[in-house]
């Protein structure tokens, strides 16, 4: 009727404890409690290292799996979107087989919910399979003010789709410099209650283009054959730009945040109080060599969650994967933190907390064990696998 389970510590969704507890979960997985091991009698299990509840991934793109390997490491943000366009063409079958291998990959390795990038239903037939929990982001952009109108009905078809297969999604817009005004007040209409992703400052000219209307970015709408003639320079950087649409969602989402600065962060505080500030450390190192701003988010006290981003942009799909590399750069930040990132705060930032993200009672987290971990919970040789 019960599980138990008892390793070296547990990570309850906000502390970690190397007491002798031991984590009771009925036999689909749903939390009892955690209590002392004196009082937990036969047929535990025991593990050497961590127990934790299942991971959070905040920001994927299932969808783009079938590119693995395909866009080569370091090659700029520019030229990395160009070469997505070209790869989408493939057969469905392929697509297909890489959405369902690399579902696979997540929930073996602990996670259990996504936050997912769709700009098709590529992914409809494998999310309504409900192995993992998805909160769908349908992603929306277009340089063109014409046809702005034109995208909101395609978007919510698509989304429409999803909730019909009781897969919760929301139209979002794709970045600041790909979404024009027409499209974002139109968008901002459907906002509601939903959580709104959004890809923010990943690189530096982002930030150039909307502050001054020069930079490299001008060439990627001289390549879109559209005119700019109807952009002018806000003379603020790119975030702060949209803020006053951007901060009508309820709760949002900001992805990668490699040249956000402080300024921006605390006119999100100001405007946008319910907003999380994702982190996908290994997608900016294979993209641009780039690392988020950490020290900078966790000194202005921002929520943070973690992403895998997608596996064109990746070597893996592994929230663990992501914490290595943040331990890598910023060895002071303590495991139980990070932890909480990868767990409760992508649970409320995804609206999923009710039921994901601590060992709560009545809570269904899914159970996860990192094993290999090093002296002073180092990661570098860890992993992790799901046994609920």
């Amino acid at each position: 009727m019960y599980q138990k389970f008892q390793a070296t510590q547990i990570f309850t969704g906000t502390e970690l404890s190397e007491d002798q507890l031991v984590l009771i979960t009925t036999k689909d997985g749903t939390i009892e409690g955690i209590i002392g091991i004196e009082d937990a009698g036969d047929d535990i299990q025991s593990f050497d290292g961590i127990i934790t509840p299942g991971f959070v991934n905040a920001h994927c793109h299932l969808e783009l799996s079938h590119m693995k390997d395909m866009i080569p490491a370091n090659s700029g943000l520019q030229e990395f979107v160009k070469q997505i366009v070209s790869l989408r063409k493939v057969d469905d079958h392929v697509i297909e087989e890489a959405i369902e291998k690399a579902e696979a990959e997540m929930f073996s390795n602990g996670i259990v919910a996504v936050g997912d990038i769709s700009n098709t239903l590529d992914t409809l037939a494998q999310k309504a399979k409900h192995n993992l929990a998805y909160y769908t982001f349908v992603e929306l952009y277009d340089l063109d003010p014409t046809r702005a109108n034109d995208k909101i009905i395609t978007g919510l078809a698509i989304q429409k789709a999803f909730e019909e297969n009781c897969i919760r999604a929301s139209l979002v817009p794709h970045a600041p410099y790909s979404v024009t005004n027409n499209l974002w007040k139109l968008l901002a209409t459907h906002f509601g209650s939903h959580t709104i992703s959004m890809h923010n400052q990943e690189t530096a000219d982002e930030n150039e283009f909307f502050k001054y209307k020069t930079g490299s970015f001008l060439g990627m709408y001289e390549r879109t054959k559209v005119s700019l003639d109807f952009f002018e320079p806000t003379g603020l950087s790119a975030l702060q730009s949209v803020l006053p649409i951007f901060k009508n969602a309820k709760t949002s989402i900001l992805v990668h945040n490699s040249f956000t600065n402080a300024d921006d962060i605390n006119a999100v505080k100001k405007q946008m109080p319910n907003t999380f500030w994702c982190l996908c450390p290994n997608a900016n190192q294979y993209i641009e060599q780039t690392m988020p701003p950490i020290e900078l988010l966790r000194a202005q006290n921002a929520a943070i969650v973690i992403g895998t981003d997608s596996y064109a942009s990746n070597w893996s799909l592994d929230i663990l994967d992501e914490l290595k590399t943040i331990q890598k750069y910023n060895a002071n930040i303590q495991l139980d933190e990070m932890l909480g990132w990868a767990t409760i705060n992508g649970a409320r930032a995804l609206q999923m907390d009710k039921g994901l993200g601590s060992f709560e009672k009545g809570k269904k987290p899914g159970v996860v064990v990192i094993e290999k971990v090093g002296a002073e919970n180092n990661l570098k040789n860890a992993v992790s696998r799901r046994l609920v």
